[in-house]
């Protein structure tokens, strides 16, 4: 199997979704499900962040001119819906659905398209960026597909391709620091040659070429631990660090 990496990066104000998301940093929306058929689409998403935040993206979402998914910059008279399946304090599960109109187009049917049946999609959405994965069959060509998506996005989004390569590198979504083979050597022969180090001891092109791997794909493995072992991390301390400032502001420490 193959992968295709990009971002889709909104401007200010052009995107609802991503303004609360860039407005609560700690708000994350990340794909459980994601599926398309020539005339439909239906997605699952998971959202973590404050009870705020949540509130908000519930109201967005169930706003009449809000289609998921959708990269058309105007209401495309879709049949659509958006359900809550399930709510807590800090976590919220939405169900999306809408069929397909000549206006209405998707990054999904764009794929289905240029691609087939047989595809898989994950999503990860942080503030104005929004990262997909699409995960094809190995004799899968990507050109048609990204000069399709750059035709389809106005001057209020960006895409950027991070990379095409196996989906044997791809990173456990499973919230531990769990790196692949492939990252796991990207990162210790990082340290070893000193590009953590400043000022920097080697370039990226310069490590990609001692590790014999087209820049590029050393630049993801690279992005993608570093995030993983940030997120673990951040989760590892938030417990400790909470409990630090509450001794603190104590006023019997």
């Amino acid at each position: 199997m193959r992968e295709l990496v990009f971002d889709l990066e909104y401007s200010p104000d052009n995107n609802a979704v991503a303004d609360i998301l860039t407005a609560n940093p700690e708000t994350k929306i990340r794909s459980l499900s994601c599926h398309v058929t020539p005339d439909n689409l239906w997605r699952v998403d998971h959202v973590t962040g404050g009870q705020s935040a949540l509130d908000e993206l519930t109201d967005t979402v169930a706003d009449a001119e809000y289609y998921t998914d959708c990269l058309a910059r105007r209401d495309c008279e879709a049949d659509w819906e958006t359900q809550v399946l399930d709510r807590t304090d800090d976590a919220l599960v939405l169900y999306s659905y809408w069929s397909r109109t000549p206006s209405c187009t998707s990054i999904p049917h764009l794929a289905l398209d240029h691609f087939g049946d047989g595809l898989i999609f994950q999503t990860t959405w942080v503030g104005h960026r929004y990262e997909w994965r699409i995960i094809a069959p190995d004799n899968t060509t990507y050109h048609a597909f990204r000069s399709a998506i750059e035709a389809e996005i106005d001057g209020t989004t960006g895409v950027a391709f991070v990379r095409v390569g196996d989906a044997d590198d791809a990173t456990p979504d499973d919230g531990e620091a769990s790196l692949t083979p492939q990252q796991d050597a990207a990162v210790r022969a990082a340290i070893e040659h000193g590009y953590y180090q400043t000022p920097r001891g080697i370039e990226t092109y310069e490590l990609a070429e001692k590790l014999g791997i087209p820049g590029s794909t050393l630049s993801y493995r690279l992005r993608r631990a570093e995030a993983q072992l940030a997120d673990a991390y951040a989760t590892d301390h938030s417990s400790s660090t909470h409990s630090s400032s509450t001794h603190l502001s104590s006023p019997d420490a």
